[in-house]
């Protein structure tokens, strides 16, 4: 008989995007992994009577830099706490003239431009043995992202159905050649994040999609002013309400559906992925 899975929804919050006044019955919760410490405190509580485990990505005062974000620490400890699901926000840089600042992206690819960052847990020492080549030609997860996107629509929120990331190592911004450059590679947003996390969560057999919200034109648009911190941040402000909207209406639906074959499938992906050593 197939095993079920009552769903536990991870959320990951990006900068101005972590606001732990979703969840109802707020506890906090301090763990170490095998890997080091979470970017914070876990903080743990319900949305509309969903188990959530929410994540401030860069810490709650955002003391963390991208590169020093301790991914596996965090993509672990939400595993440890028994998440199905990982949802996450990301502020990002549009490479398209129609992604407009404000508009929503559900992503589906990414393109990976870090430089400093661990990608995996089987690293061949620290607790999972044997080396694992994770597939990545769907990174997001569709069924969570079909679901992220009939929200955003019912919503009446204004938003891309995919798109492609691209990673950028950070924390400086892009030179205006290499967003030129970006966006003849294809990749349609640009942000410091989504690399490793959506891999180490594929690695973890877990569910996961991201809101991306684009808050500026990076600098490759003529006439348009470049991006700046404070450029991101007045966008995001006047926008995360979107983000949350989207995050309290997907979830309780995301916890109605049966997830048992999506679940059991990227199990079994990964068996098929990690070469042990031979003794």
């Amino acid at each position: 008989m197939a095993e079920s899975h009552s769903v536990k929804v991870g959320i990951i919050g990006g900068s101005g995007l972590d606001d732990p006044d979703i969840l109802e019955g707020r506890l906090e919760k301090y763990v170490e992994t095998p890997f080091g410490k979470p970017s914070d405190a876990l903080v743990l509580g319900k949305i509309k009577n969903v188990d959530c485990v929410l994540l401030a990505r860069h810490g709650r005062q955002h003391t963390v830099a991208p590169t020093n974000v301790n991914y596996r620490a965090n993509i672990w400890a939400l595993k440890m706490e028994g998440c199905t699901h990982i949802l996450v926000t990301t502020a990002c840089g549009s490479l398209r003239e129609e992604i407009q600042p404000g508009d929503v992206v559900m992503l589906d690819q990414f393109i990976d431009r870090t430089t400093k960052r661990e990608q995996t847990f089987y690293d061949g020492g620290t607790c999972l043995p044997g080396v694992c080549h994770i597939p990545m030609s769907d990174p997001f997860c569709s069924k969570t992202r079909e679901v992220l996107i009939d929200v955003a629509k019912k919503l009446g929120i204004k938003c891309h159905t995919k798109g492609t990331m691209l990673t950028i190592e950070g924390p400086r911004f892009s030179s205006r050649a290499e967003s030129h450059m970006f966006r003849l590679w294809g990749a349609d947003v640009i942000n410091m994040t989504t690399v490793p996390e959506v891999v180490l969560a594929k690695e973890a057999g877990i569910c996961y999609a991201s809101i991306a919200m684009a808050t500026d034109y990076d600098c490759w648009k003529e006439h348009e002013e470049a991006v700046s911190v404070d450029k991101v941040l007045k966008t995001l402000k006047e926008n995360a309400n979107k983000a949350t909207s989207i995050l309290l209406t997907a979830i309780p639906q995301i916890a109605s559906m049966d997830w048992t074959e999506a679940l059991s499938t990227m199990k079994s992906t990964l068996q098929l992925s990690v070469m042990l050593p031979k003794h």
